[in-house]
């Protein structure tokens, strides 16, 4: 017969929740995204301010930091970029509805959470249909 109470012997307990069998909420996910671009923007930031710091100093590392950027990487790298930055800007502004005490209905954050990525999504589209089109 087995001990069931005393010294070193551990209670049955139920294990908590884990990635197999936890299914992740749309507000989960978003929060962890919004966190990501977050970090993610510091990168992003760096190569801004390279082309800053070329335009900066001259026609010549002006057109060669340009020239990286025009090359398909480059162009992959700006539109993830533009995402990046409009998805956490998305998540701000949710986070900042939740702040003034709104939105905390289980509908409303559904609906917060997806609009979200709706609208990073739709505002990169926009931002890059303009931009193919030859901007102003």
């Amino acid at each position: 017969m087995a001990a069931t109470s005393g010294r070193g012997v551990r209670p049955e307990r139920p294990l908590s929740p884990h990635l197999q069998i936890y299914t992740p909420l749309i507000n989960m996910v978003m929060s962890i995204l919004h966190r990501i671009t977050g970090a993610t923007l510091y990168v992003g930031s760096l190569l801004l301010a390279l082309w800053l710091v070329a335009a900066a100093s001259g026609p010549e590392q002006y057109d060669y930091v340009s020239s990286w950027f025009a090359t398909w990487p480059g162009k992959i790298v700006l539109l993830g970029y533009t995402w990046v930055l409009m998805h956490h800007m998305m998540g701000g502004i949710r986070h900042l509805i939740w702040d003034s005490g709104h939105g905390y209905e289980l509908r409303m954050i559904d609906l917060l959470s997806w609009g979200s990525l709706a609208a990073s999504l739709t505002l990169t589209a926009i931002i890059w249909a303009f931009v193919a089109l030859g901007g102003m």
